[in-house]
């Protein structure tokens, strides 16, 4: 089967053991309408492709600044200078430079592209229980890109799992449905002023979409990061706790504390990272954290 349908993807991960059971290929969706500010992958919130400068390997050689054909590429007091609203995204400076220091994140790929990605691992799918797993971003921003390859995927007999933080169209979801077999479901804060604050949005559409997954009859497990000066409260966590069991008893919540490992990709984007205050939730609120999910008859892992 071949389609014409094309998507934006930021990156292709194999051999990938956190996004799912068993051994999986990890596709991820670049564009996301939330702009969460402990993102861990910034790089995935533009829809387009952008370029990304790691200063760690710049060395300060400046062949970039001369290929630049806008101008958009300067030396500055602490070496080159981007500016992004002049930048095109040609890659010509990701050409020239000899270091790699250079890279452009985003590219539109059709679903062939993709599937002929996935397919490559088929038998560790197999003999693992793995598959393959549509993250973000948002999968829900490319409802149709990811629909095909879902269709293809279920095709092949691999096992689907979507990773979604509800933030999309409802119909599009679900229309997802009967090719997902496991949705794994961000839910952040209960409160919708608080969530617009710290993730730029409000939640309505993301728990009205919960409630369709939760009744869809496809299993789901719910993620919740939990954020320093966010959700890190007792009744933050008993909130969502609810939300789920309301919703299906005896469901899996992970907790995801808190990290800084994409603080990295901030500067390469010239972008501020606004928790460098921020500390991970310490090991007795994890713990507390997680006795009030299963106080809730909910299942509860920290998945560190």
């Amino acid at each position: 089967m071949v389609t014409s349908v094309t998507g934006t993807v930021f990156n292709i991960q194999r051999y990938s053991i956190d996004d799912g059971p068993g051994i999986r290929t990890t596709v991820f969706f670049k564009g996301c309408p939330l702009s969460c500010v402990w993102c861990s992958n910034p790089e995935s919130q533009n829809l387009e492709p952008e370029l990304m400068h790691r200063d760690s390997l710049c060395k300060r050689c400046y062949r970039c600044v001369a290929a630049c054909p806008v101008g958009a590429i300067t030396v500055g007091a602490n070496g080159i200078e981007i500016d992004r609203d002049v930048c095109t995204v040609c890659g010509d400076c990701v050409e020239v430079c000899p270091h790699d220091a250079m890279r452009i994140t985003g590219k539109e790929m059709s679903v062939d592209e993709v599937f002929d990605v996935i397919r490559r691992d088929a038998d560790f799918y197999r003999d693992s229980g793995g598959g393959v797993t549509l993250s973000g971003g948002e999968v829900l921003l490319q409802p149709e890109f990811a629909l095909e390859i879902l269709k293809r995927s279920k095709e092949a007999g691999f096992h689907t799992t979507v990773d979604t933080a509800g933030q999309g169209d409802t119909e599009g979801l679900k229309r997802l449905f009967p090719y997902v077999d496991l949705f794994y479901f961000d839910i952040k804060h209960i409160d919708p002023q608080i969530h617009r604050a710290q993730a730029g949005r409000t939640n309505e559409t993301i728990l009205r979409n919960f409630k369709e997954v939760a009744a869809s009859g496809v299993p789901f497990v719910v993620r919740v990061p939990v954020v320093p000066g966010f959700n890190d409260t007792a009744d933050a966590i008993s909130d969502i706790a609810d939300l789920v069991a309301t919703a299906s008893s005896g469901a899996t919540v992970h907790l995801l504390p808190y990290h800084r490992y994409g603080q990295q990709k901030y500067d390469m984007l010239g972008l501020d990272y606004e928790l460098e205050s921020a500390v991970t939730p310490s090991e007795d609120f994890l713990k507390a954290a997680r006795k009030i999910v299963e106080s809730h008859g909910l299942k509860c892992e920290v998945q560190v």
